[in-house]
C-alpha cells in the first residue's frame, strides 16, 4: 500500500511538471527562416504562429510561387526547431529518458 502512495505522489508531481512545461512552451518563441532570412516564421513552443516577416523585395506579383515556397520552407524550419526544443524539454523533465518513436507529448 505504501508503494501505491508513492506512485500516486509521483504521478501528481509529473502532472504538475507537465502543466508547467506546457505553459512555458506556450510563451517560448522559435523562428524558422528560408531564402537566407528573406522569410521568417515565428512559432511558439506549441506550434502556434506568432509572427511572420517577409522581405519587401519578395513582393513581386510574378514571383508569388517562390514566395509561397519560401513561406512553407520557413514554417517547416520553425516546426522542426519547435519539435527539437519540445523533445529536449521533455527529456529534461523525464530525467534523460527518450520517448519511444512516435510518442508525443499530450497536447
Amino acid at each position: 500500500m505504501k508503494n501505491l502512495g508513492n506512485l500516486m505522489k509521483q504521478a501528481k508531481e509529473m502532472q504538475k511538471k507537465m502543466a508547467e512545461m506546457q505553459k512555458a512552451l506556450e510563451s517560448h518563441e522559435i523562428t524558422g527562416e528560408a531564402g537566407a532570412g528573406m522569410v521568417a516564421v515565428t512559432l511558439n513552443g506549441k506550434g502556434d504562429m506568432r509572427g511572420l516577416k517577409i522581405d519587401p523585395k519578395l513582393m513581386d506579383p510574378d514571383e508569388v510561387e517562390m514566395l509561397e515556397d519560401l513561406l512553407k520552407a520557413a514554417h517547416a524550419d520553425a516546426r522542426t526547431k519547435v519539435e527539437a526544443y519540445t523533445q529536449e524539454q521533455m527529456k529534461e523533465m523525464t530525467g534523460g529518458i527518450d520517448l519511444p518513436p512516435g510518442m508525443q507529448m499530450p497536447f
